[in-house]
């Protein structure tokens, strides 16, 4: 088919203004005419507001799972009870969908055709019944396995004898389908034999949530998939678009320990990846210890802060048939599982730290000038703590105050907020009616729709002289690129995108922002293919006018894309420390995490890896919450220069100085490019200061 051109139409969205791009009026996986549009004018007297016309994304996964309390120790009769008091609690009128079958439901026999067999004896009926029982309460069945051939049953046994083939490597398609047809809405795959072979995490779980798609594809019904590979090979960076949620670190408490303070901060400081949770896909910091033995209820209504902060999925892992109404009522408050649930899909982020210790955290939510906060007192005493609005992304305009545990308004402040949080505590407020701070809109006002996937270059409104090349609308190798995007400082912005899926499914589109690691984003439903609709990402994005948002897709169907807005916030800023020899950046290989990884010399694209808070305490931090630091406390040349966390020591105070150097408090060295070398990768170590320009830096 030739290239068709299309002109841009005005479509009005409340008191806003979209320019249209060609409209496909095609159901899913069905080729349709393509119709021309007539151009008119837009009018621009009314700045585009992509926030009116929302789509609601899939929430985060509610539910129940069966390990923290049960371990491998389950049976059919097990879970009934739970499911019982699940019910009898009222967790399904508050959002908790699902019950989970962890560990030990199989201990990893066969039958002569590689089908999974069990205990009847345990198991009576088969595993189909205690589904269709989960089912008949209106609630989801989960199951598990591993992704290596013996599972964690197998190297860690814990309740029942070590189980030899409990995985399912070699047999995902046939476990996938089995499961299924079994009844199961959900699957855990967990790692042990994954990790032991050595596998590829990546690989290994597309193959199976390719499994998992084909089942569901035989049976009609959807195998959403849980990646449990503990944060190992960096799962933020692929999950989205080969699960619904993955796991950012290891198990938040092991098998015969108490939960503790510690452990549940240890794995939400992990968490900490919001440019890979958007559109249905989401980081997952590890079950709740909600209601565990040791716990107070403090502690209890902190963890549900910090989990709904990040909108976690959020799994109660407590013996429900024995809690306690204090823990009923903590699992169930509407206002904390609202902020989590929020439609909008987005995780929160860190967005001031003024005295160590003393962390604030904003989330977005969804419709205009609402912000969700946490802030956490991780001290030993009592402290004053301010959340700003400016830090959320909104202006001194007047906004509402609500407690979301006295569940009442506090007030209306102009400016921001103070409130007394207790020692090792913390307080959870949401800010409504507030004014959002200025944003950016870059519309595509005319394009070429290629079937071919054929590159044409066509004008992007407000783009700065940027290109629209492609459209995704249809068909193998489309691209949509917008150019000259522009960001006042380094740091994550929320993107709005507008687009229309006339379709009954979700499609998608990768989204990748100036060469960063790539991202699958999901477009649910709008109704029609004349009804736009908007979506939300949080991305990285460079200081200046040079930023790059490029759309792509390799064969499948997409939806048809309007606009982009970009909105700051401003408490997430950081800055790109760059190399005047090689002009690329301080960064931390692969977006990882780990205490000890090397930083090195990139290409600089303003990712969450390369932005960096140069703090009042002389630390650079990125993450928001890790420091860069001499290796050790080292202090002779070549000592290396890796992440920690951050800890207040003199190896991680970095003086940054008129002559460009940076040098560490600890040791007086300045901050080096290793051998004066300027490639990708090059490692960063300390050295006596020489005055070359392997030595010197710049802040942007």
């Amino acid at each position: 088919m030739p290239l068709q051109h299309f002109a841009p139409r005005t479509r009005r969205l409340g008191r806003a203004v979209l320019v249209r791009t060609a409209v496909l009026a095609m159901a899913a996986g069905a080729l349709a005419g393509l119709q021309h549009q007539q151009a008119t004018t837009p009018d621009r007297t009314e700045p585009v507001a992509l926030t009116s016309g929302q789509i609601a994304v899939p929430p985060a996964p509610m539910g129940w799972a069966s390990w923290n309390t049960f371990a491998a120790n389950i049976d059919y009769n097990v879970i009934k009870a739970q499911v019982d008091a699940f019910v009898a609690a009222g967790l399904p009128a508050a959002g908790y969908k699902y019950i989970n079958l962890d560990e030990g439901w199989w201990q990893g026999t066969r039958d002569s055709q590689g089908n999974i067999t069990t205990d009847e004896s345990e198991w009576p009926g088969g595993m189909n019944a205690i589904a269709d029982y989960i089912h008949s309460k209106g609630l989801k069945a989960g199951i598990y396995t591993d992704a290596g051939q013996d599972g964690c049953g197998y190297y860690y046994p814990t309740g029942r004898p070590a189980a030899p083939g409990s995985g399912s490597e070699g047999h995902y398609e046939q476990d996938m389908l089995q499961f299924s047809k079994w009844g199961f809405d959900y699957v855990k795959v967990d790692w042990c034999g994954g990790d032991v072979e050595g596998l590829d995490a990546k690989t290994t779980y597309q193959a199976i949530s390719d499994a998992a798609a084909k089942a569901a594809a035989t049976t009609g019904r959807p195998l959403a998939l849980s990646v449990c590979n503990w944060g190992k090979q960096n799962p933020w960076n692929w999950g989205a678009g080969t699960a619904a949620l993955w796991r950012t670190n290891t198990d938040i408490i092991f098998h015969g320990q108490s939960p503790s303070w510690d452990s549940m901060l240890a794995n939400f400081d992990t968490n900490v990846h919001p440019s890979a949770q958007h559109t249905g896909y989401y980081n997952d910091p590890d079950m709740l210890m909600v209601g565990l033995d040791g716990f107070t209820a403090a502690q209890n209504r902190s963890h549900m802060n910090l989990w709904a902060i990040s909108g976690a999925p959020l799994l109660a892992g407590n013996n429900v048939a024995t809690m306690s109404t204090q823990t009923r009522d903590i699992l169930t408050n509407p206002e904390v599982i609202a902020v989590d649930q929020d439609p909008r899909g987005l995780q929160g982020v860190k967005v001031a730290e003024d005295t160590t210790g003393l962390r604030v955290y904003g989330k977005v939510l969804s419709g205009t000038g609402k912000r969700a906060v946490t802030l956490l007192n991780r001290t030993s005493s009592a402290q004053n703590m301010t959340v700003r609005w400016s830090d959320l992304g909104l202006t001194g305009a007047s906004a509402t105050v609500r407690n979301l545990w006295t569940r009442s308004n506090v007030g209306s402040f102009g400016t921001s907020y103070t409130v007394s949080v207790p020692a090792k505590d913390s307080v959870m407020l949401t800010v409504t009616g507030g004014t959002e701070a200025a944003s950016s809109t870059y519309e595509a006002e005319s394009t070429a729709n290629t079937k071919g996937g054929s590159a044409v270059n066509a004008t992007c409104a407000n783009c700065s002289g940027g290109t629209k090349v492609g459209n995704v609308g249809n068909g193998a190798a489309n691209t949509l690129r917008f150019n000259n995007v522009t960001a006042d400082a380094t740091g994550t912005k929320v993107i709005d995108i507008a687009y229309t899926n006339g379709a009954d499914a979700a499609r998608t589109a990768v989204l990748q922002v100036n060469g960063q690691q790539a991202t699958t984003v999901s477009f649910p439903p709008t109704g029609s293919w004349t009804t736009p609709g908007t979506v939300s990402v949080e991305a990285s994005l460079a200081k200046g006018s040079s930023n790059t948002l490029t759309f792509s897709n390799s064969s499948a169907w997409t939806p048809d894309f309007d606009a982009v807005e970009v909105r700051p916030l401003p408490g997430a800023n950081g800055t790109q420390v760059v190399g005047a020899q090689s002009n690329r950046c301080l960064d931390i290989n692969n977006y990882t995490i780990i205490n000890g990884t090397d930083a090195q010399l990139w290409g600089c694209g303003g990712g969450e890896n390369q932005s960096w808070n140069n703090t009042s305490r002389k630390q650079l931090v990125v993450y928001g919450n890790k420091c860069l630091d001499a290796y050790n406390g080292g202090t002779a040349n070549g000592t290396r220069v890796v992440i920690w966390d951050c800890n207040g020591q003199s190896n991680q105070q970095w003086n940054v100085n008129a002559d460009g150097t940076i040098t560490n408090v600890g040791g007086g060295l300045c901050l080096n490019a290793t051998g004066g070398e300027t490639a990708n990768g090059t490692e960063l170590v300390l050295w006596t200061c020489n005055g070359n320009n392997s030595q010197k830096w710049a802040l942007s």
